[in-house]
């Protein structure tokens, strides 16, 4: 089965990058807006046990992570999304870095770069269109998240939530 680990924001943000997702993301009607930890791997049935001790384990280990969104960017040239970006802090590092450090497997394809997606898949025009209109706004929002969540895939390509994992000591 295919999974994947992300954060989700509070009801404002996530409110705020629907606004944009439900007009310029053809994934909003797959996934709600969150920050993506761990992109998708496959895991057995007979593994998942360990996963889920694995990331108890990390939840445990990790600070409650500070998101703090100051702009909107795109991946362009690489790809046409078009996201919040989320200033770099440590507690959101190590939480990635904790997810992708031994025993689980390392992202090869990507380096760490926090975001909320709020458009993809669009054509280069709309894309240039939607971009220039959204960097000439002010974009600021800050919190601190929790909890994360272990995400599976259904046959319809959609995302739901298998277990939630309360970050720090106190969890």
């Amino acid at each position: 089965m295919k999974y994947g680990i992300a954060l989700f924001p509070s009801k404002p943000l996530q409110d705020q990058a629907n606004s944009y997702r439900m007009r310029y993301d053809s994934h909003y009607a797959l996934i709600p807006p969150h920050i993506t930890l761990k992109e998708t791997f496959e895991v057995d049935d007979s593994d998942l046990p360990q996963l889920l001790a694995n990331i108890r384990e990390v939840a445990k280990n990790a600070e409650p992570a500070l998101i703090e969104v100051y702009k909107v960017d795109t991946f362009s040239p690489q790809s046409n999304t078009i996201f919040f970006k989320i200033r770099e802090d440590v507690s959101l590092t190590n939480l990635y870095e904790a997810l992708h450090s031994d025993p689980f497997e390392p992202n090869p394809k990507y380096g760490f770069i926090p975001h909320l997606t709020i458009g993809q898949d669009l054509s280069n025009d709309e894309h240039a269109d939607v971009v220039g209109r959204l960097k000439m706004g002010s974009f600021s929002h800050q919190e601190t998240i929790n909890r994360m969540q272990l995400l599976y895939q259904l046959e319809n390509g959609s995302w739901t939530v298998y277990e939630t994992f309360h970050l720090g000591k106190e969890a």
